[in-house]
């Protein structure tokens, strides 16, 4: 047993406290500061070491204070800094089937090409509307079916650039698509 009956005691994992009021069971009955009788295991309670022990850690704070500074969301500025090129963000969607469906089970070479071309172009869509700068399709190399579809859909497109992606970073199985920002676009 190691807490008291008269024992101040907060409740881990939740934002109230009380006083041990019994044990029953191996529960721990604590009556709140609002009044109420709550059963808690032991593992669920800490003592409120208002005074003592915990004086000396928190000098010139209260356990209280301490608890509602960890309770409360710190406030998150919003300061907006102006980033270079290097840290501009980079959308990577990759039209490999394995990555877009959990199984290609029971489907043809057909359904696999209008899913990974629907994919490609809900993202460059979704890019577009977004206002990013740049995309980057990986496609793999394969056969080149992939490649000459995406080929085909980005031809379609006013305002953009495309070409082979860097291979350092992707091989040759990446298409860098270049979206200018200044073109009206309906």
């Amino acid at each position: 047993m190691k807490f008291n009956v008269g024992d101040e005691v907060i409740v881990l994992d939740d934002s109230f406290s009380g006083r041990v009021k019994a044990y029953k069971n191996g529960k721990v009955i604590i009556e709140t500061t609002d009044g109420f009788e709550l059963v808690f295991e032991e593992n669920e309670l800490v003592k409120n070491h208002n005074s003592g022990e915990l004086k000396s850690f928190f000098s010139k704070q209260s356990l209280g204070s301490v608890i509602r500074e960890k309770e409360e969301p710190k406030k998150r500025s919003f300061v907006k800094e102006k980033k270079s090129r290097k840290d501009e963000f980079v959308l990577e969607v990759d039209l490999h089937i394995e990555k877009l469906v959990p199984s290609k089970r029971g489907m043809s070479n057909y359904d696999i090409l209008t899913l990974q071309s629907e994919t490609a172009k809900r993202q460059l869509d979704f890019a577009i509307k977004n206002r990013m700068q740049k995309i980057v399709f990986i496609h793999g190399v394969g056969e080149g079916v992939l490649k000459a579809e995406l080929d085909f859909l980005l031809g379609r497109y006013e305002g953009i650039d495309f070409r082979d992606a860097d291979y350092q970073k992707y091989g040759l199985g990446a298409t860098e698509v270049f979206i200018r920002q200044n073109v009206d676009r309906r």
